[in-house]
């Protein structure tokens, strides 16, 4: 898995001295087809693009990401369909990675190896599981693994030394460092130094792994978190989303210029 499309990304951010842009948007958000125009727009500036599967009780997340996924679920959007705008998105740029998120309970309900086969057929490279904690996720990691998909782990503030030591161990090509101990999109209640310092004591387990920051990160505080091997930001995105709705604009136009901007902060 050495040369996964997800490390190439991270190796191409470090040759430009900078961390690698991860944008999060959820599947079917505003509609089944903006939500692809969305992906294919935002691609020229992020390196790497996180879909997420709109569920009904999304625990991780804030009220940004919640109000998109409710907007997708009432549009009708199935999991097939979520499959469908990644093949269509990978047929416009199959040089850049797509990471999945979303909760085990739906894969479960879906079938683990026929979702499994339905990430591979589509070409998805990385799979975030939101509720599937180390050591529970390590039988479906090494599924993952065996069909050449990136499970990606997740570590918090509270992770123990212990604990951190052997998911990094079981890691894949990235891991994902939740910030703060909040939903997504929260005011950043801790100084970035503090997060940074926290991220390098991860980051000095094992330097040859790609930890990225995500929770809080929006255009205020994305230029003090550089440090990062990659940042996360989704709630703003969804934010805009909204935004364009209510002022009934052009949400692929808006959402665009959001990430451009945050990708010249990074530069």
């Amino acid at each position: 898995m050495n040369k996964s499309l997800i490390s190439q990304s991270f190796n191409n951010a470090k040759k430009e001295n900078r961390p690698a842009l991860i944008t999060y948007t959820v599947a079917g958000d505003s509609t089944k087809t903006k939500s692809l125009e969305i992906l294919k727009s935002i691609s020229k500036y992020a390196d790497i693009c996180e879909l997420g599967f709109p569920h009904n009780t999304p625990i991780a997340d804030g009220g940004q990401i919640q109000t998109s996924a409710y907007r997708a679920i009432k549009n009708g959007i199935k999991i097939k369909d979520v499959f469908s705008i990644v093949s269509k998105f990978k047929k416009f740029r199959k040089d850049k990675p797509i990471i999945l998120m979303g909760y085990y309970n739906m894969i479960y309900q879906y079938n683990e190896n026929k979702f499994i086969t339905k990430c591979k057929k589509s070409k998805v490279d990385g799979l975030i599981v939101v509720d599937l904690p180390y050591p529970e996720n390590k039988i479906f990691s090494l599924k993952c693994k065996k069909n050449k998909i990136n499970f990606i782990q997740l570590i918090s503030p509270t992770t123990s030394k212990l604990r951190l030591k052997k998911i990094i161990k079981d890691s894949h090509d990235m891991i994902y460092y939740i910030s703060m101990l909040s939903t997504t999109g929260g005011k950043l209640k801790v100084s970035p130094s503090k997060i940074l310092k926290k991220y390098l004591k991860i980051k000095n387990q094992n330097k040859s792994k790609n930890v990225v920051i995500g929770f809080g990160i929006t255009g205020k505080t994305i230029k003090s978190l550089k440090k990062a091997d990659g940042l996360v930001v989704g709630s703003q995105i969804c934010k805009e989303i909204t935004n364009s709705i209510k002022k009934r604009q052009n949400p692929v136009t808006n959402v665009t210029n959001v990430v451009r901007r945050l990708k010249n902060k990074i530069r």
